[in-house]
């Protein structure tokens, strides 16, 4: 079940190897991104999710200028 967390959390779990997934259509993921991030945007997460380690926590984000 997806869970919001704050950025100290998220540089936590990056610290200790989650993967960070940015669903941003590609076109914005270029200067949206958070380093280190892959971008798998949202309309193909599903048929892409078989691409992430399994073994790992993922952190699924998007950015929102609003």
């Amino acid at each position: 079940m997806p869970t919001k967390i704050g950025r100290d959390e998220l540089r936590s779990l990056t610290e200790q190897g989650a993967q960070l997934v940015e669903v941003l259509p590609a076109g914005d993921y270029a200067w949206a991104h958070l380093p280190g991030a892959v971008n798998h945007p949202l309309k193909e997460l599903d048929a892409r999710a078989g691409q992430l380690d399994r073994s790992r926590p993922v952190v699924v984000y998007c950015h929102d200028w609003f």
